[in-house]
């Protein structure tokens, strides 16, 4: 089966399961490691950012409000 079909096909799934369709696939790409298309620099971002969320310096943006704004604009 090629991908488009394959795509097709989990198209029709509820979104629950293509969301945990989803995020197994990313994981099992996540898991492999060195992805040639995997920038070491966002490990190091995505550390940093998790930092200033744990430590306070930053708060984060509950979800339904981004959603809300990218929608609808701010």
């Amino acid at each position: 089966m090629d991908a488009d079909t394959l795509f097709s096909e989990a198209m029709k799934l509820p979104l629950t399961e293509r969301e945990d369709l989803a995020s197994r696939l990313y994981e099992s790409i996540d898991s492999q490691g060195d992805s040639p298309t995997r920038d070491p620099a966002w490990d190091e971002e995505i550390a940093r950012r998790v930092e200033e969320l744990r430590s306070g310096k930053v708060q984060g943006i509950p979800a339904d409000e981004v959603f809300r704004q990218l929608r609808f604009g701010r």
